[in-house]
């Protein structure tokens, strides 16, 4: 189970990075000009701590996987690490709409590869918590 927490680890770490393209690849300097000066930086200021805190659970996954399946600390952040990923896997089922993805190939990609990455991490998080 450590080497699946470690997989999950390393591509939270690459995904946490990706975020610094947000701003480029989402075009927010026109996006968000349309914004109040406070939604628009709390649009940033949010996407900078989501990607710090996905990049530092990511972290602890690499370091700490022993720890989080053998300690009891470790099972009690499992548990809300599941709780986490099952209500990322609910937005990305129930609350993005199709109309973002469907009939378009990339976006179509992304969705379908991030449901099955959602899945995995969820799995694992709530196995190792119920282990």
């Amino acid at each position: 189970m450590e080497i699946h927490l470690k997989i999950i680890g390393y591509m939270l770490i690459v995904l946490a990075l990706i975020h610094i393209a947000f701003p480029t690849y989402f075009n927010w300097k026109k996006e968000l000009n349309q914004l109040s000066l406070m939604n628009k930086q709390m649009m940033v200021v949010h996407t900078f701590f989501i990607a710090l805190t996905v990049f530092l659970m990511g972290v602890i996954f690499v370091v700490g996987g022993k720890d989080l399946i053998e300690t009891n600390l470790g099972k009690k952040m499992m548990f809300g690490f599941a709780i986490f990923w099952s209500i990322r896997l609910f937005m990305q089922l129930f609350v993005y709409s199709p109309k973002l993805w469907k009939g378009k190939t990339f976006e179509t990609f992304i969705h379908i590869f991030f449901t099955c990455f959602w899945i995995y991490v969820t799995t694992v998080t709530w196995s190792i918590f119920f282990k």
